[in-house]
């Protein structure tokens, strides 16, 4: 019997938080700014997190208040958290 870890287990593939900007164009920003973008809809910010991280739904978080696009390349523990922050994850 082949044991499979669940994809929520993985440490493979980054969170992606995706949301508006203070423009109304819709963000998505890898959790510690390794990769995102600017898109003029939510429906092509969320097939871009898809292909940056590999297709796992199950890692992209929407954020209900406004998310900047940063692309510092801030360290992990510096990274928005998705805690205290109203957010729906897709999958």
């Amino acid at each position: 019997m082949k044991l499979v870890e669940p994809p929520s287990c993985s440490s493979l593939s980054a969170i992606v938080f995706i949301g508006k900007n203070s423009r109304g164009h819709w963000v998505a920003q890898e959790q510690s700014g390794l990769y995102g973008g600017l898109f003029v809809s939510r429906a092509q910010a969320y097939k871009y997190a898809l292909f940056e991280n590999g297709h796992h739904p199950e890692t992209i978080v929407e954020v209900s208040r406004g998310i900047e696009l940063d692309m510092a390349g801030r360290p992990a523990s510096d990274a928005p958290q998705a805690t205290g922050v109203l957010a729906r994850r897709f999958a």
